[in-house]
């Protein structure tokens, strides 16, 4: 996962109708606009063999996606080890209130080594918890199956209670604890429906508690320990090809060493498996990169299951000792490298190895004596150290080959879709001879409208792709639309492109780190966004084998680059003067040495803006986005100057052009990314991709000369005098895609088009001399560009019909803002 804007998107929204596949008649003098467009299919050629496991998920643990989701416990901090070292509103008691004397204990009395907080309860005292969202979900006549670890030296009795405000949601039961730790069952079956149920556990006598669980029985496939069952038959229903888990920057964050006292036990560490199996009450727990705590109960085991459950490929990552997402360290200590690469040995095992095998023996007693089959190992996440990753990767890969040689290794490229460390990062990829390197990028819809033939031109013959991670900014219809676009050229590709995964895959609405995602829920209920009916579309319909095809284009970019100037700051105070914006001719557009006040600026963003000593001055070191523009949107052909000194902070400058409005704008970020690179990012309605890219850093206190030359499309950027970068923006936009694929077992073409305009498309179809049958199957994805789907609200949802006017050559119209499968019988 890179960094990315993530604004939450609003999710109210209108419903809008769908359209439906019908044969042609003419059209009405009123009827909306239409543009002509053709697509012909040449069978006689053969096109790229589309594997099973192409289209996949990525799981990772972020916006609460197993703990309060896909992991079916309902108590929330079920081992009392939430800390305020791990999140600064954290406490050991964080979602339960207690009533009487209860105190939260660190102490030799403790379960065990890796569950080192517990419970002490006095006589007559109870504690109370919240769950997750509005609380614990129960519904009536549903079976729910609570457990405890007690230690009662004397005896006590436990009565654990469901209730809401209203009163029990069940019948209360009660528990006879007495001696050591031991575990302790009961079961309830809900009388009521409720989205607010508490679970309650008083103590007649002094007790300690531990491990404190409430599981529905009804979980996905009845397993133990199992998956909340409308998410899982969520993701199930995509038919997934493989499952690519834990993360993410999961994965490669967080401290390297093992837990311990010095350590704080509790504190961020690095996932690694071994944490992840054997009994729940033995594993650890761990803060997570995202903000918040992760049990492990949901670990390496039940990813594996799942995988297996669904019919999928597991694609674990693991961590290859050099960080990412923005923290930037690689170790040096042998030893820990070692280690990690022997964990790596083990787990290969784990998935693998037989049953009297060490760690086929954890899995087996954990109920799977058959191995799991794993054919693919992923080492690393977004590196932005290519260099120092590749060593070590280089360390894990001869170790894997030497002992599994049948295990696909993965690489990665970094956190981006080009720079630098992109750059680098496929040199030694390639010139390792590496089989497979994982992409990840988050653009803006235009960027994936621009670049469906990104794939067009690797080589055939060097590593295989991984798009592991990829999305446009956000959940609407538009959203999803250009990603239909974008992935006819993975399709097209797929002799590249081998395996493909929309990220991030689940977010619950009430805890987000990071917008958008495939699947969202609360408590109760669940639903696919725009972008899963897409993924969902593509995933039941692959096809076997690429058909090619050709299709007529839509007129591309004309006319210069236009718009103001801008300054902005990104968790960063900073100081800019001498700002001044020339035209072509070398005539004066805008002046401003602040040895005034700025009215000529106005402030559009976060932050605090002032003239300070004859310079602007944005003084708020905490506030992202913090962008003054000034000039004419219809300005074009001009050069920006300006002086910018860092004064404190996380980053460095934001110089904008091109700027339209908030949504639309060209900005270098200089010193970006917890000031480790620069880049030209482009913001389009406010999704942002990346131009052009490098390696680099601002310095506080130095002031550094900006100067941003715009000619027509083409942009030069010079920095402190020297030349930077630059890039032309001409590629156009592509609303109308298509790609064509046979599936082998039906002997259907499956003509895919996704028509991402406000105008339907007449499209002349020509199917190169096919024999078919003159009746197709039709799936239709349409709605209004900015639809969103909602709990209450599902605009973007498939239509399922028939088309009966399919020949060797026929018409078909496609709708406005439109994904189509015709799914066409040959003969």
């Amino acid at each position: 996962m890179s960094r990315t804007t993530r604004t939450r998107l609003g999710l109210g929204v209108t419903a809008t109708a769908l359209l439906t596949a019908t044969a042609l008649v003419p059209a009405p003098a009123h009827a909306e606009a239409v543009t002509d467009y053709t697509i012909t299919l040449d069978p006689s050629a053969r096109g790229a063999a589309v594997d099973d496991t192409m289209y996949g998920v990525f799981f990772e643990d972020i916006n609460r996606a197993a703990d309060g989701g896909l992991y079916a416990e309902l108590v929330q901090n079920r081992s009392f080890e939430y800390s305020t070292a791990d999140n600064g509103s954290y406490t050991p008691l964080t979602s339960w209130t207690a009533e009487g004397a209860a105190e939260v204990v660190n102490d030799a009395g403790r379960l065990n080594e890796r569950n080192r907080h517990y419970l002490s309860l006095g006589a007559g005292a109870s504690v109370t918890n919240a769950g997750y969202n509005t609380g614990i979900r129960v519904e009536q006549g549903k079976r729910y199956d609570f457990s405890v670890w007690a230690r009662a030296e004397a005896g006590t009795t436990l009565t654990v209670t469901l209730k809401d405000a209203a009163g029990p949601l069940a019948t209360a039961r009660q528990v006879a604890a007495k001696g050591g730790w031991r575990k302790y069952t009961a079961a309830f079956t809900a009388t009521r429906t409720s989205s607010r149920g508490r679970l309650a556990v008083a103590s007649t006598d002094a007790a300690a508690l531990d491990m404190v669980s409430l599981f529905p029985r009804d979980t996905y496939r009845n397993q133990p320990n199992g998956l909340r069952k409308d998410l899982a038959e969520k993701i199930a229903a995509l038919r997934p090809g493989f499952v690519r888990f834990p993360g993410g920057c999961l994965v490669n964050t967080g401290s390297m060493e093992d837990y311990s006292e010095a350590s704080g036990w509790q504190r961020q560490r690095a996932y690694q498996w071994k944490d992840t199996v054997g009994p729940v009450e033995e594993r650890a727990t761990n803060a997570n990169f995202w903000g918040y705590n992760q049990s492990y109960g949901l670990g390496y085991y039940e990813y594996f299951r799942f995988a297996e459950d669904i019919g999928a490929m597991p694609l674990p990552v693991v961590p290859a000792l050099v960080t990412g997402c923005g923290q930037n360290r690689a170790t040096d200590d042998e030893a820990l490298l070692e280690r990690h690469v022997q964990d790596t040995l083990d787990l290969i095992e784990f998935a693998n190895g037989p049953a009297t095998s060490t760690w086929g023996k954890v899995r087996a007693r954990m109920g799977h004596p058959r191995p799991f089959g794993l054919t693919h190992i992923a080492v690393g996440n977004e590196e932005n150290l290519p260099e120092e990753f590749f060593a070590r990767f280089q360390r894990f890969r001869a170790a894997i080959e030497a002992k599994h040689p049948q295990i696909t290794v993965v690489s990665n490229s970094g956190p981006d879709d080009s720079g630098t460390t992109f750059d680098t990062a496929w040199r030694l990829n390639r010139e390792g001879g590496v089989d497979m390197v994982d992409e990840h990028y988050y653009n803006s819809p235009q960027w994936f409208l621009q670049n469906n033939d990104r794939y067009d031109s690797y080589d055939r013959q060097g590593p295989k792709v991984f798009l592991g991670e990829y999305a446009s900014q956000g959940n609407a219809w538009k959203n999803a639309l250009a990603e239909a676009a974008y992935m006819t050229g993975l399709e097209r590709n797929a002799d590249v492109v081998k395996l493909a995964s929309y990220a991030p895959l689940l977010a619950n609405e009430d805890y987000v780190q990071w917008s958008p995602d495939m699947i969202w829920f609360n408590n109760h209920a669940s639903w696919g966004s725009a972008n899963y009916e897409v993924q969902k579309l593509f995933m039941n319909n692959t096809g076997d084998r690429v058909i090619p095809s050709t299709a007529t284009g839509t007129p591309g970019v004309s006319g210069p680059i236009t718009g103001a100037v801008g300054l902005s700051t990104w968790a960063t105070s900073a100081a800019y003067d001498d700002v001044r914006v020339t035209a072509a001719d070398g005539s004066t557009l805008l002046g401003d040495d602040f040895s005034g006040d700025a009215s000529q600026w106005t402030h559009r963003g976060a932050g605090t803006w002032s003239v300070q000593d004859g310079a602007y001055v944005q003084s708020d070191a905490a506030a992202e986005n913090t962008l003054v523009t000034a000039g004419d949107p219809a300005w074009h052909d001009y050069d920006l100057r300006v002086r910018a000194t860092k004064r404190s902070g996380k980053e460095g400058f934001l110089v904008a052009f091109g700027v339209k409005d908030t949504g639309n704008y060209y900005w270098w970020n200089l010193g970006g990314w917890n000031n480790t690179r620069s880049a030209v990012e482009q913001a389009v309605d406010g999704g942002k991709s990346t131009l052009v890219s490098r390696a680099g850093s601002i310095e506080t206190g130095r002031a550094y000369d900006i100067h941003v030359k715009v000619r027509g499309r083409q942009v030069t950027l010079y920095l402190d005098g020297q030349e930077w970068g630059g890039f032309t923006d001409d590629k156009p936009a592509e609303p109308f895609r298509q790609v064509v694929t046979e599936d082998a077992r039906t002997g259907e073409l499956i003509v895919k088009v996704v028509n991402a305009q406000d105008a339907a498309a007449r499209t002349a179809i020509d199917l190169g001399g096919a024999k078919v049958a003159s009746r197709a199957r039709v799936t239709t994805l349409a709605a209004d560009a900015d639809a969103v789907n909602t709990e209450t609200d599902a605009p973007v949802t498939p239509v399922t019909s028939a088309f009966s006017g399919v020949a060797e050559r026929f018409t078909y119209t496609f709708p406005a803002n439109s994904v189509t499968f015709l799914r066409i019988r040959q003969r």
